[in-house]
């Protein structure tokens, strides 16, 4: 049979089960909550594991123990695996994952964020894009894989995973760690149009300061940690706007951003503050050293501190999450899906990188290629992915499917890895 006699069949069928099967299994897992936090996620997972079931598959449940998933500040982790094989199944195995847990809703929503309401083409509510979209869009493709291509060999594998928003050691790190699986290629929710092959990393530090507390009537025989705190917060705000002008050489990011996202401190109007702690986030590029941006991070923060000898700190880190860079082994999955884009929609599907940070830099850190790509608009932005209003186009969900099925179908038909 002919490439294009396949993409038309598998067209046609995912066609077919689109409004009867598809958009009816999305609105499913939207309307079960599972946001982190709190991070009780098992239920939705549980949820998702009989609607696959329901189409046919085996699906692999795998709790990850409470004791590891307290200690991340979660409540219940469920992790699932199906598994595919295609022929012999010593083609390779490909791996789509996407994950299941999502951000609160917020305020500021028209439609009900469980809801799953379709207006105008579109399916809203929270993980409608991130990334509740991909567990149709990869369970779909697959299913029209096993119907309209028998002759493929190799395997796929599905991995539905809860702890993306909270930096995926539960999940994909979990999975990678327990030698659950070890695909050679992965191919990660996306939730935008092009093929992302990068993306930045996350570094989060606790910056703790100590001082003495006075009455406010005698506020000199204090040490105010907010009045060094505010010091420290003026020396960063002001060196964000320097770093920002190191632009990455990959499309799609800029340059690092910081943000400093709580802070806390004091007792009391009439007390000198004692305590004040703040977090902040620095995004790091794909071309640059997670060790060398930390160190450069630390000694900013001393250095600022450097007129308070008063002053005692502390500085903890709560993430280090390395940034995706791109590797040779992604050709193979960016050439099928850019082929696959180009036969779908007429035109060639953009490689690109983006500011946010994944589960896919786990994948890759294993030594398994990984891109992104899924569901979604041109721009991420487009979707309200984690605002009000979140969702995705119905189009936008269908056109994926086809590309990501004609896609495993390229790589697979290779039968070799």
């Amino acid at each position: 049979m002919s490439r294009m006699n396949y993409v038309r069949d598998l067209e046609l069928e995912i066609d077919r089960e689109h409004r009867a099967r598809q958009i009816p299994f999305l609105q499913e897992l939207v309307r079960v909550p599972s946001d982190n936090p709190p991070g009780d996620c098992a239920p939705h997972a549980l949820v998702a594991a009989s609607l696959i079931e329901a189409l046919g598959f085996e699906v692999e449940r795998h709790p990850v123990p409470q004791e590891r998933v307290a200690r991340y500040g979660m409540k219940t982790v469920t992790n699932l695996i199906v598994r595919q094989r295609f022929g012999t199944g010593e083609g390779p195995v490909i791996a789509l994952n996407a994950h299941g847990d999502v951000v609160p809703p917020g305020e500021g929503w028209h439609h009900d964020p469980y809801g799953g309401e379709i207006v105008d083409g579109a399916l809203y509510g929270r993980g409608a894009a991130v990334s509740k979209a991909d567990f149709a869009t990869y369970v779909f493709a697959l299913r029209a894989l096993v119907k309209c291509c028998p002759d493929l060999n190799g395997t796929v594998e599905l991995h539905f995973t809860y702890d993306e928003e909270t930096g995926g050691l539960l999940g994909p790190g979990w999975l990678l760690e327990q030698g659950l699986t070890k695909p050679d290629y992965v191919i990660s929710a996306g939730f935008t149009y092009a093929v992302m092959i990068a993306h930045n990393g996350s570094l989060q530090l606790d910056v703790h300061l100590a001082g003495k507390a006075a009455h406010s009537a005698w506020p000199e025989t204090g040490h105010d940690a907010l009045e060094a705190a505010n010091a420290v917060l003026s020396v960063l705000y002001a060196w964000r706007k320097e770093i920002a002008s190191h632009v990455s050489a990959i499309d799609g990011i800029d340059g690092p951003t910081l943000v400093i996202g709580t802070i806390q401190g004091g007792v009391a109007a009439n007390v000198v503050p004692e305590q004040a702690s703040f977090r902040l986030e620095r995004r790091i590029l794909p071309d640059e050293s997670p060790e060398n941006v930390e160190r450069e991070l630390r000694d900013v923060i001393a250095h600022a501190l450097a007129p308070y000898p008063h002053i005692r700190f502390q500085i903890d880190r709560c993430l280090l999450a390395r940034p995706l860079v791109p590797v040779a082994g992604q050709k193979v999955l960016t050439d099928a899906i850019r082929q696959a884009g180009q036969e779908v929609l007429g035109e060639e599907i953009p490689i690109k990188g983006m500011p946010l940070f994944t589960d896919a830099r786990l994948y890759s850190a294993a030594g398994c290629p990984t891109v992104l790509y899924g569901a979604g608009p041109r721009k991420l932005q487009d979707a309200n992915g984690h605002r009000a209003d979140e969702h995705v186009m119905l189009d936008d969900l269908k056109r994926a499917t086809l590309i990501v099925a004609e896609s495993l179908r390229i790589i697979l038909s290779n039968n070799s890895k």
